[in-house]
């Protein structure tokens, strides 16, 4: 009887100990599944990084699986308001506000994210009326801008970015070509008879994409990156098909 009570007080204590190791286990496996799917947001696959968030958060609603999923959904966020999806936009900024509630955010960084989150639907909002209501030159300018990306979809470019902004300077749009980051200025006009619009990015204007671009990459955690700044003119109006031209690493 003895001999079978201490049988049973060692299975109790192997399996405590497999208990322990199984979670220790668990948690190594998820924070390496957070890790590759911080790895694919870094390398600008924002679909592919929430959708693997998403799979994770399904498993484990962990601190650390939490803040994944948050991060990938703010780029997401930001994407959807690119492509002027603002409903989507909305939808998520409302599931983002329930995962502020699972995470520890000390920093106040995801706090300041989500004001950001706020401000970005905002100016989608606005964008979108301006494009049917607005002044005709920022109707223009955005409609030229949808060009613009449109075009750079086709060519197999990413689009990180639309309308970045760095205090008074911004940056029409950020896309990726392969590992190199690629800063995109457009010009649209409805005709070339007054003035060619590639001839209105001048010295100043590089200058101050420059100080904006650096902003960025620091922001952003890459500056080791390759990158470039390209220009974009778009000649036409909205209705009719433009003429779009395209110059990469444009240099004054």
């Amino acid at each position: 009887f003895l001999l079978i009570i201490e049988k049973s007080s060692y299975l109790e204590d192997f399996f405590s100990a497999l208990l322990i190791w199984l979670a220790f286990l668990s948690r190594l496996i998820m924070k390496k599944a957070c890790s590759d799917i911080y790895e694919l947001k870094r390398k600008g696959h924002t679909e592919d990084a929430y959708e693997a968030a998403r799979q994770l958060y399904s498993l484990s609603k962990s601190v650390d699986v939490s803040s994944v999923m948050f991060w990938t959904a703010v780029d997401v966020l930001k994407l959807r308001v690119s492509e002027k999806r603002i409903e989507e936009a909305q939808k998520i900024c409302y599931a983002l506000e329930r995962l502020l509630n699972r995470v520890s955010d000390e920093k106040g960084w995801m706090h300041n994210a989500m004001q950001k989150c706020y401000a970005l639907i905002r100016e989608g909002e606005l964008r979108a009326n301006q494009s049917k209501n607005g002044p005709i030159h920022m109707q223009m300018g955005i409609w030229g801008e949808d060009m613009a990306i449109d075009f750079l979809k086709k060519k197999g470019y990413t689009i990180l970015e639309r309308d970045w902004h760095s205090k008074h300077r911004d940056i029409d749009i950020i896309a990726k070509q392969g590992d190199c980051i690629v800063f995109v200025e457009v010009k649209t006009r409805r005709n070339k008879a007054l003035v060619d619009p590639l001839m209105s990015i001048n010295k100043e204007k590089v200058k101050n994409l420059r100080y904006a671009i650096f902003h960025y990459l620091h922001y952003r955690k890459v500056v080791d990156k390759p990158w470039r700044i390209d220009a974009i003119t778009v000649i036409g109006m909205k209705g009719q098909k433009p003429e779009i031209n395209h110059y990469q690493d444009i240099t004054l």
